[in-house]
């Protein structure tokens, strides 16, 4: 089974050892960011540095001509990615003999939100997310498809996985982050993700609804959430508190939303990309969950995309709604944390490739190998290379 490492650029430029330890782990591919949000990354073995702080969310190349004289156009990195810092060390993988895939982080902008209020979600309080660009908004879409044809398609790259590829909502890894108070769960994470900014208020108008009613409707079914109470669990939870009706039709707008802009954006990189390029999403198999790995329907994302990277720190279960398809040659990517520091778990790597595959996985992928300690690579590295 092929298996990927995710990488920053600042995990192997400057630290000459890097690609070969990589190679060394017994994967074939890199999965190698090209924009990316902000973060503050440990570099454990760098011979230079052991933090590095990515200030807001950047493209790790020089950005093209596409984006003279447009409001929304993508910001370069600091001095923790200078230059084409993608494109050094891709080069530099590619001659340790890995296949390098681009990362690319779309709907997840917490400068754009900042320099561009506008553009952000917002929820039923009134409240912004800026981390959280809408995705129905047409100056936005038009910025995150172009986005994903340029930071997707560098030179030397084989293929790209396209992360937050669909709707953001509240939850983010924020610094300092303070909403784990009351547990949302699965119905308060959707209310508190439904977005009434002016594009998505004529989109709920189309779909027969009245946003303001909308918003007035979904603060009263927060109250409970609120107060504490338990919640049913998944869709059933949601259609007790919003109601069958508002609750399907607010879906119904939001997937729609989302599968035009993952058609649109797929359908961009592929224009921009050599013959064999493989484009595959991030994505979790329940249409309503937002995030990193945004809500997709398995049967249309698998007939859009080459495949699928589908999150598996919590059980490779999220597998089966994909591998149910069938669809002959789509890449079901597993992806597994592997720094145990971060809650990954590298000693039960090999046990857990095995369960995927059985569940119908035909790759993996491993996060992250530039964050983790020297003894989980050797984990890895023991569990990859005894396959």
């Amino acid at each position: 089974m092929k298996a990927s490492a995710f990488v920053y650029p600042w995990d192997v430029n400057g630290d000459p050892e890097a690609p070969a330890r990589i190679a060394g782990l017994g994967v074939e591919q890199v999965t190698l960011a090209a924009a990316y949000h902000s973060t503050r990354a440990l570099t454990p073995r760098h011979p230079r540095h052991r933090i590095v702080t990515a200030e807001h969310a950047a493209v790790l190349y020089p950005a093209g001509d596409r984006w003279d004289g447009r409001e929304l156009r993508p910001y370069p990195a600091g001095g923790w990615a200078p230059g084409d810092a993608f494109g050094e060390a891709a080069a530099a993988l590619t001659d340790a003999g890995l296949e390098v895939h681009t990362w690319v982080v779309l709907a997840h902008n917490s400068r754009l939100g900042a320099e561009h209020p506008g553009t952000s979600v917002v929820n039923a309080y009134g409240d912004r997310y800026p981390w959280a660009p809408c995705i129905a908004q047409p100056a936005t879409r038009a910025y995150l498809i172009d986005l994903a044809a340029e930071a997707a398609v560098r030179p030397g790259a084989r293929g790209t996985e396209l992360e937050s590829l669909g709707w953001y909502g509240l939850e983010h890894l924020h610094a300092h982050d303070k909403t784990g108070g009351v547990g949302l769960g699965d119905a308060g994470q959707y209310l508190m993700a439904l977005c009434f900014c002016p594009a998505c208020r004529e989109g709920y108008g189309r779909h027969g609804l009245d946003a303001d009613e909308l918003a007035v409707a979904v603060r009263a079914a927060l109250e409970p959430v609120w107060q504490g109470a338990p919640s049913d669990g998944g869709w059933t939870g949601i259609e007790k508190l919003l109601g069958e009706t508002l609750a399907n039709t607010t879906r119904a707008y939001r997937d729609e939303t989302a599968r035009s802009l993952q058609e649109e954006a797929v359908a961009a990189v592929r224009a921009a990309a050599p013959d064999g390029f493989q484009v595959l999403l991030h994505a979790d198999p329940v249409s309503y969950h937002a995030g990193a790995n945004p809500g997709v329907d398995p049967a249309h994302i698998l007939s859009v995309a080459d495949g699928v990277v589908v999150p598996c720190a919590g059980g490779t279960g999220t597998l089966t709604p994909f591998a149910r398809q069938g669809r002959e040659g789509a890449v079901i990517a597993a992806n597994f944390p592997v720094v145990s520091g971060m809650g990954g778990s590298p000693g039960t790597l090999a046990a857990d490739a095995a369960e995927a595959t059985r569940l119908g996985a035909t790759e993996l992928r491993l996060y992250h190998a530039g964050l983790a300690s020297d003894g989980d690579l050797e984990t890895v590295r023991s569990a990859l290379t005894t396959r």
